[in-house]
């Protein structure tokens, strides 16, 4: 028998997904993405709202991702935005396009991989129009994705609506066959979590032999996880069906302290310390933002990590990767390589993959 790729298949959606992937095809991985089918905001909800397609946009991020060359004329034109055009993506319009010409959402999918010579597969996680709803920490009700990513509290739960909408079934296999799933990284609530409320998704992770890893937020720019500790983050999902699952949880840990000067981690640090105390916040982690922060959508705030976190994942028999994750360009986003770095020492952890 000769040794086959390790199969690696990403959960959720939005910019962070994509990260993942690069990540994941730079190792040499058989890479698939499986993504969440709720977003209603921006080009997608319009094209959701008039076409009636099933939303485009994670599915064009990831494709992008999975391009054979991401700076080719095809990808480039793919990720293109038109100012003139209800800032719809070309991407976002040629999947609808696709998808009315041929009757079928994942067949439009196909083609488009086809046109940017993909090196994986992408998977819409079901084929049913479905809307995210959610409850925040203060008791109120939301509703819709867009909705959700500017509450001013952060969530305590989300469901989708139908409440039981059928899973995409070549969705479901490739995680059943996976030797790797990586959730994440990107917003819990509505990129991630989606994918694991569509029925039968938590039983195909139970029944695959892979081991499955959490990449934690660096931080947060919007409403949903506002304040959240990484241990809240973990209980989500624990709450939203993944108890028992997850094998690993990776984190960001700085190599220099935050105050040193010039690095990426002190202007983030700066960032989310400066700006609390200009607005009289206090430092202790709270869900719910100040009023004052409500309308400043460039609030960015770490994701805490204190000595509990260790003690109850350690309690729930789940390991700890801390590692110095941010992206020197880009602060908020995890760098490529770093987080390659990352999961090539947990793929060595999979079980051999023999053909």
């Amino acid at each position: 028998m000769s040794e086959r790729r390790i199969r690696a298949v990403v959960i959720g959606g939005g910019t962070g997904a994509p990260v993942s992937i690069r990540a994941l095809l730079s190792l040499g991985a058989e890479t698939s993405a499986v993504v969440a089918m709720a977003d209603d905001g921006g080009s997608t909800g319009m094209l959701r709202e008039h076409s009636g397609v099933l939303p485009p946009g994670d599915i064009r991020k990831c494709l992008i991702a999975m391009a054979a060359d991401p700076q080719s004329h095809w990808s480039l034109a793919f990720a293109r935005r038109f100012s003139y055009a209800n800032d719809h993506s070309l991407g976002n319009l040629v999947l609808t396009a696709l998808s009315e010409a041929s009757g079928s959402f994942p067949a439009a999918v196909t083609l488009c991989e086809q046109l940017l010579q993909a090196r994986g597969h992408v998977y819409p996680s079901t084929l049913v129009s479905v809307q995210l709803d959610g409850v925040s920490h203060d008791g109120r009700r939301h509703q819709g994705q867009a909705a959700l990513t500017t509450a001013d509290c952060a969530l305590a739960s989300v469901t989708l609506r139908p409440s039981s909408p059928a899973a995409y079934p070549p969705a479901l296999e490739v995680i059943r066959q996976a030797d790797l799933i990586v959730l994440g990284p990107g917003s819990l609530f509505t990129s991630i979590i989606p994918n694991l409320l569509v029925p039968g998704v938590i039983e195909a992770i139970r029944c695959s032999l892979a081991r499955t890893v959490f990449l934690c937020s660096l931080a947060d720019m919007q409403g949903e996880t506002w304040g959240m500790t990484a241990l809240e983050h973990v209980d989500a999902l624990l709450q939203h069906g993944m108890y028992g699952l997850l094998d690993f949880v990776v984190v960001h840990a700085p190599k220099e302290p935050a105050a040193a000067k010039g690095s990426s981690t002190a202007v983030f640090e700066r960032i989310s310390d400066d700006l609390l105390r200009q607005m009289g916040s206090d430092a202790a982690p709270t869900a719910c933002k100040p009023t004052s922060l409500v309308a400043n959508a460039n609030i960015i705030r770490r994701v805490m990590i204190d000595d509990a976190f260790y003690r109850h994942l350690g309690a729930y028999g789940i390991h700890v990767i801390a590692a110095d994750l941010i992206d020197p360009l880009r602060p908020t986003w995890h760098d490529v390589g770093a987080l390659a770095g990352v999961l090539r020492g947990i793929m060595e952890l999979c079980p051999s993959p023999l053909k």
